[in-house]
């Protein structure tokens, strides 16, 4: 669901992209017919588009604020992605003056790379690849300079978009002109290509850590106790308790690590003066209390079910 347009030349380097995305919901199979008919150029617009995936029973939403370029160094980054059960599937073009290097990934694997010097490199469905091929034979001029070609880029972009939702009109341009030679290109795009990719690596263990954490954070939430006995008085010192937690009972701090386990002390407040050691503390109707007479306990653990 993307269209980039990238020309790499020995004065520079210049890209275009739309900023559509699309998400889908539904039936696999219904699923395949809808995509089938965008890719084959059947569907023409959006409303079109609305009202066939509602025959189909398929939800989609639909934005056009995606940034699929991005500025790398003294390259220009392309890029469109799938998102597949498991993985994101990544397909990038890195280019600027003299050089360019098309790169796919799995994750954060590379899976493929291949470089080359010049030419016009486009992303795209075939329905919208085909078309934009066309209309770049018509309308591109080598001799005309990198704005004028990204101004050509875009009206071509707009004019794909006109005949398949699978495009935004809504665009990006961007453009890069080092003085860069054949071979310092390919360092260069070596060095950042690379580095951009460790940028990744970091993101998705990034991202991974903190999906761990809120997966940690949604079960330790699920054993909050919110009623039953919890332990038992084993010390009074003034308004302060330490209170031995039972076998099914553990305490945590804020950010779910563990501070004490089953047959440990914790400490607690009170401000009755009817306390005596062996009094059982439990939680009734989400508060804590002597079991007691239901005299008022605080605490700074949180107390979860083990």
């Amino acid at each position: 669901m993307s269209l980039i347009i990238a020309y790499i030349g020995k004065n520079g380097c210049v890209m275009a992209a739309d900023k559509r995305k699309i998400g889908y919901f539904g039936d696999k199979e219904n699923l395949e017919i809808l995509e089938k008919e965008l890719y084959d150029g059947i569907i023409i617009s959006d409303d079109e588009f609305k009202k066939r995936a509602d025959e189909l029973g398929i939800s989609v939403k639909i934005t056009d604020d995606a940034s699929k370029l991005k500025i790398v160094g003294n390259c220009i980054r392309g890029e469109v992605s799938t998102k597949g059960t498991f993985e994101t599937r990544r397909r990038r073009i890195y280019g600027t003056t003299n050089g360019y290097q098309l790169v796919e990934l799995l994750g954060s694997e590379v899976t493929s790379r291949n470089a080359g010097e010049s030419g016009i490199i486009i992303f795209g469905n075939n329905f919208a690849k085909k078309m934009a091929e066309t209309l770049i034979s018509r309308k591109f001029k080598p001799s005309s300079s990198l704005k004028s070609k990204g101004e050509v880029f875009e009206e071509i972009i707009n004019e794909v978009a006109s005949k398949t939702p699978t495009v935004g009109i809504n665009c990006d341009v961007l453009r890069q002109d080092p003085h860069f030679n054949t071979s310092q290109a390919q360092k260069h795009l070596n060095i950042t290509i690379d580095n951009d990719i460790k940028v990744l690596v970091k993101f998705r263990q990034n991202l991974t850590e903190q999906l761990v954490q809120q997966s940690i954070e949604i079960e330790m939430a699920n054993k909050v106790i919110d009623k039953g006995d919890v332990g038992r008085v084993v010390s009074v010192d003034g308004n302060i308790l330490y209170v031995q937690l039972n076998d099914k009972t553990q305490a945590m701090d804020e950010n779910w690590k563990k501070l004490a386990g089953p047959g440990q002390n914790v400490i607690m407040f009170t401000e009755s003066e009817n306390v005596k050691i062996g009094d059982k503390v439990t939680i009734k109707d989400e508060d804590l209390c002597l079991k007691k007479d239901k005299s008022s306990l605080k605490c700074d653990v949180i107390l979860c079910s083990l």
